[in-house]
């Protein structure tokens, strides 16, 4: 039997409140995307590394990875935080946006990794392809893990306390 309240009856509401305004998703998705970038370009800077050849395609990879991640973010933190403490709605902020960051940025990375190898794959659909696909994949994610999410530090670290802590601390994510 259906409640007064729908199908999903209070989950609804909770995954309604969740969703993020307009002005959250306008101007939160660039500046995330921005700050990430500048993350790694920072952490570029500051080891000294020579893949300035690589420059822009880094950017851009930190900078896409922050714009995929910041809507999903924001959504699933909010959906975990509503109602709650603000050390709770702080840590679903923090973890949310920690782990969709590096999971969309390695998505992309691995994405990239495996156009740049697929000239040499088996054609597609087959058992082989399948095989490359899930490999090349797999070791692309783990070389960015490894190598990769060094690049966050140390300033994505604190743009991601102040940004989490920013959301924790809004009166309008307590009272939803």
């Amino acid at each position: 039997m259906v409640g007064p309240q729908g199908i999903f009856g209070r989950s609804g509401q909770r995954l309604r409140a969740a969703l993020p305004s307009r002005r959250e998703l306008l101007l939160g998705t660039p500046i995330w995307g921005l700050l990430m970038a500048a993350s790694a370009l920072i952490a570029l800077l500051l080891r000294e590394v020579g893949a300035t050849f690589q420059l822009t395609k880094i950017l851009t990879l930190y900078f896409a990875g922050g714009v995929i991640a910041w809507p999903f973010s924001i959504f699933i933190g909010r959906f975990c935080a509503l109602g709650r403490s603000v050390e709770t709605r702080f840590a679903a902020y923090f973890l949310c946006f920690t782990v969709l960051t590096i999971a969309s940025t390695t998505l992309l990375f691995a994405l990239h990794y495996r156009l740049f190898f697929e000239q040499w794959h088996a054609p597609f659909g087959t058992r082989i392809w399948v095989y490359q696909f899930v490999f090349t994949s797999a070791s692309a994610s783990y070389q960015f893990v490894v190598m990769g999410v060094r690049l966050y530090l140390p300033f994505g670290l604190a743009a991601l306390v102040v940004a989490s802590l920013w959301l924790a601390m809004r009166p309008h994510d307590m009272q939803r």
